[in-house]
This record gives C-alpha cells, sequence and structure tokens, in this order.
C-alpha cells in the first residue's frame, strides 16, 4: 500500500514519488505505475494538471485505489483535452477532494467498472467538446456523494445499466444542451437517491432535472428539485418509492410535470407520498405520448401537498391502476384530470382529499383547543410510542387520531401538527421542548393521548397500531410527512 504524491509545480517525473519531498509532477509518471489494491495517488493542493488521468488498474473492496489530495491551500485542479480521468474495467476506486474543470470531454467516465466512490469532487464547466460531466456505463456500485457539478455540457450526471447507484447529498446546478438533464438514470436498479440539491433554473435546455428510465428498486427522497421543462421524469420502473421532495419552479410546457410516469415502458408498484409540488404546470402525471401502450398498474399517490399549479395536481390519461388519497391540495388548483374511461371502470379512486385551506382550518380550530385547557396534569406513560423522541402518555386531553384513539378532531385519517419556534424536525422524527404544540407537550416533550375506552372494550395485553401524521409549518403550506406507531397496554389503560 504505496502513497504516491503529484506536485505540478515543484515535482518531477524522474523522482521517485513517494513521498511530499519527491513528488511526480504529472500524471505520466502515475500511469507508468502499476497501482496495486490500497495504493493512493495524492494530488498537491494549488496544482493544475493539463491532462487526463487514465486508471488501469484495481483496487479490492477491502483495499481500494484512491485519488486525493494533500497539503494545504486549495484542492488540485485537473484540465484536460479530454476526459478529466478516464478509466475502463477498473474497480475498486475511490475519488475525493479535487477539483475538475473545463474538461473538452466528461469530468470522470468510466466503463465497465465497479465498487467507485465519488466524494467531495468540485466540477466545473466541462464537456466544453463532447458533452458530460459524471458518465458511468454498465457495471455495479456507484456512489456519489457531498459533490457539486455547475455549469457543463451535457448530463450532470448520467448512469446506465449498473446495478447499485448512490447519490447523496450533492448539489447539481445547470447543466446545459438539448438533451441535458441534472441526472439521468437508465435501465439501473438497487438506486439510492437522497438529499440532493437538483436546481436546473438557468440551464439552457428543453428537458429537466431528474429522469430515471426503466429502473428496479428505486428510492428518490428528500431532494431539493427546481426548474426544468419536468421535476422526476420516472417513466419506466417497478418498485419506486417518490417520497419527502420539494419540487418547483419546472414548466415551459403545457405538459410540463413535477412528477411523470407511465411513458417509456411498463410500470409497477410506484409510492408517490410526503412531496410538496408547487410553482409549476402538472402535478403528478401518468401518462403516455401518442397511444403507446404500456402497463400501469398499483401507483399509490397520497400525503402529498399541492400548491400554486396552473393545471391539476394529478393527470391520468392512459389506462391505469392506482390511487390518489389524502393529499393537500390548494383550493385554487384543479384536484385531478382523469380520462372518463378511467373514472368509468373506477381503476384510479380519488378519496380523502382536502385543501391547504382545510388543512389550517384544522389547525386554528386545535390551537384554540389548547389554548382553552387547563386541566392536563403529568402522568406515568402507559402508552409509548415506537418513533424516536416522540413518547405517547396516558391523559384526557383531544384531538387524536387512530382505531384505538379519539379521532373526533382529525381529518382524513391524518393527524396534523403545526411547527413551532423551539422544535427540531427531521427526517427521523419530531422533538418538542416547552408547552406549545397543537396537542398538550409537557416539558419533557411528550405527546398528550386521549384513550377511547369503548374501543379498547374486550381486549386484553398490549395492542399496536400506525398511523400517519402531518407536521405543517403554516405559512408556506409544507408539510412533512411521517408515521408513528403506538403500542397500548390495554390492562394498565383500564385499571
Amino acid at each position: 500500500m504505496t502513497v504516491y504524491y503529484v506536485n505540478s509545480a515543484t515535482g518531477s517525473n524522474s523522482n521517485a514519488g513517494t513521498s511530499e519531498a519527491s513528488p511526480f509532477a504529472t500524471f505520466w509518471a502515475v500511469e507508468n505505475l502499476k497501482l496495486q489494491p490500497g495504493d493512493s495517488v495524492l494530488l498537491a493542493a494549488g496544482s493544475v494538471f493539463n491532462d487526463q488521468l487514465d486508471l488501469k488498474y484495481s483496487g479490492t473492496a477491502s483495499a481500494p485505489i484512491t485519488i486525493g489530495s494533500y497539503g494545504v491551500g486549495d484542492a488540485p485542479v485537473i484540465h484536460s483535452p479530454g476526459d478529466g480521468i478516464h478509466s475502463l474495467y477498473a474497480s475498486n476506486i475511490v475519488i475525493e477532494n479535487i477539483k475538475i474543470s473545463d474538461t473538452s470531454g466528461a469530468a470522470i467516465y468510466g466503463g465497465y467498472v465497479s465498487n467507485w466512490t465519488i466524494n467531495n469532487v468540485e466540477i466545473d464547466h466541462t464537456g466544453l467538446s463532447k458533452t458530460g460531466s459524471v458518465t458511468f456505463r454498465t457495471g455495479s456500485n456507484i456512489t456519489i456523494e457531498n459533490s457539486t457539478i455547475n455549469d457543463v455540457n451535457g448530463d450532470g450526471i448520467w448512469i446506465e445499466k449498473f446495478n447499485g447507484v448512490t447519490l447523496l447529498n450533492n448539489t447539481v446546478t445547470n447543466a446545459h444542451g438539448t438533451t441535458a438533464d441534472a441526472v439521468q438514470i437508465n435501465d439501473s436498479s438497487n438506486i439510492l437517491i437522497s438529499g440532493n440539491s437538483l436546481d436546473q433554473t438557468g440551464a439552457v435546455t428543453p428537458k429537466g432535472v431528474l429522469t430515471i428510465v426503466r429502473a428496479m428498486d428505486a428510492v428518490i427522497e428528500d431532494n431539493t428539485i427546481s426548474g426544468g421543462g419536468f421535476g422526476i421524469s420516472a417513466q419506466a420502473g417497478t418498485n419506486i418509492a417518490i417520497h419527502d421532495n420539494d419540487i418547483s419552479g419546472y414548466g415551459g410546457y403545457s405538459w410540463s410535470y413535477a412528477i411523470g410516469l407511465g411513458d417509456q415502458g411498463d410500470t409497477r408498484d410506484y409510492d408517490i407520498s410526503g412531496n410538496y409540488i408547487h410553482d409549476g404546470v402538472w402535478g403528478v402525471v401518468v401518462s403516455s405520448a401518442g397511444t403507446t401502450s404500456y402497463v400501469r398498474e398499483d401507483i399509490d399517490i397520497h400525503n402529498n401537498v399541492f400548491d400554486d399549479l396552473s393545471q391539476a395536481a394529478l393527470k391520468v390519461d392512459r389506462p391505469a391502476s392506482g390511487a390518489f388519497h389524502d393529499n393537500v391540495i390548494a383550493s385554487d388548483v384543479t384536484p385531478y384530470s382523469i380520462s372518463p374511461a378511467i373514472i368509468a371502470a373506477n381503476t384510479f379512486p380519488v378519496s380523502n382529499n382536502t385543501t391547504i385551506e382545510e388543512a389550517d382550518a384544522l389547525l386554528v380550530s386545535l390551537d384554540s383547543h389548547v389554548a382553552g385547557d387547563a386541566t392536563h396534569t403529568d402522568a406515568a406513560p402507559i402508552i409509548v410510542a415506537a418513533h424516536d423522541s416522540l413518547t405517547i402518555s396516558a391523559d384526557t386531553d383531544g384531538a387524536h387520531h387512530g382505531n384505538l384513539l379519539e379521532n373526533d378532531s382529525s381529518a382524513n385519517g391524518i393527524l396534523l401538527l403545526r411547527r413551532f419556534e423551539g422544535e427540531v424536525v427531521g427526517k427521523n422524527g419530531l422533538t418538542l421542548t416547552g408547552q406549545y404544540g397543537i396537542i398538550h407537550v409537557d416539558d419533557h416533550g411528550d405527546y398528550s393521548y386521549t384513550v377511547d375506552a369503548t374501543k379498547l372494550a374486550g381486549l386484553s395485553g398490549e395492542v399496536s397500531e400506525t398511523f400517519h401524521y402531518k407536521i405543517s409549518d403554516g405559512a408556506a403550506h409544507h408539510f412533512d410527512t411521517d408515521t408513528l406507531s403506538i403500542s397500548i397496554d390495554v390492562d394498565g389503560v383500564l385499571i
């Protein structure tokens, strides 16, 4: 496991390259090495390399080959008349803490590769002659994380025919070109796209932000997606989850959508939930260009918020099965546009949706209920919620929901909670401190729920239930969604 150092300013290719005091000068010296598993090639901070780095050798899963940096100062930069980093058939590679810019080709190109990680890499103004930024074709297990891609010609990230794709906490801004999306993934499986900021607001392109085509087992969650002709084009696939994304600013065409599916192959088992869809044209579109016939089945669209759309929150104009339920839709947004044949077949029912205004009115009502509540006393918890720091305690307050709990103050099977100053809301749960909230909260951050004794009659021992809840930020009408599981010691409650 050898560390090689490369310094474009002070190095020499006649050096051994194995210490900071005797670095190589160019990639030529590195490419003449037979890199071994565990070897590292570190580029000096502040160095500029005007060449393509070819990676020919593979590491192992426990000892990858690493391309990184050393020293203090600006990240080393790769400029290139070709690709920045180019590889065929190499596996177990880590690229981190460098910058790639002003390349004629792709910033990073990998073909028939596996087990690559790209971490904290800055990419700017690449694909000047041959479009591309980060391109991977055929392989397995690619992770791109904590990296930035800006102002490139061609797709920001292009991946096809990969099993195992992970994109975490990246920023992709303005991928230009007639066929350019911020991210496009084709014919791939086991995909996770989470925590990214993808912004095509200033891009010169007729396309959109995120495209996945013919995917198998994909999760797209907690991303901010802005601009483009569309937000997420998930046109064909199986077992696709699109959760908790903020999608806005898309438009330019009569067909522009936040989430579109059903146009490039069979579409099965989609769960679209918890998304905030706003400032665009259509919301979720289940459609097809022309008269193309594909299978579109088990499409569940629920617990989303739709606001400030020029067209309907839902469009279904080709045969499809699924449901559109428990969403919050602004009163000036058309709830749905479904073809008469599909309505007659009742294969895509619409139910239990509410308006933002109705949801807000419920919150005000619950606020008033809490303001007048002076009866609460703390009690030892009998009901325990299995959800991080949320705890449920036995009490006699109202405004609760569930098959085993009172639901007179909840709407459509959803418990609505409002955010207040001092709360912390995140993917893994909600923490409250102090006495504020729609439902009584004691100084320990416990929620208080009313047990409905009539629903518990005849039961004994421990019973449990799981229900959805929403958290509203008030003015912006953004509702985070999650689920809460509660177990109840019935005998203890009824004593």
